[in-house]
């Protein structure tokens, strides 16, 4: 089976310490037959630094939770 692999952005999700991120416009490889995304190693530490340092939001968002049981 042939991968055939795709250069664009996404939306990157990340639960940490009981607070939910959003990180809107991140480089990445996506695997167009699955949808798996894949990141550069710097991209990763960008992450890192923007939630866990001093940078503030472009915007906060409230969000519903549900349990599901």
């Amino acid at each position: 089976m042939k991968e055939t692999m795709r250069e664009t952005t996404v939306t990157y999700t990340l639960a940490l310490g009981g607070r939910f991120y959003i990180i809107e416009g991140v480089p990445a490889r996506v695997r167009e037959e699955t949808g798996e995304e894949f990141f550069a190693p710097e991209t990763v530490e960008r992450i890192h630094m923007l939630v866990q340092g001093g940078t503030p939001p472009v915007r906060t968002i409230e969000a519903p939770v549900f349990q599901f049981a």
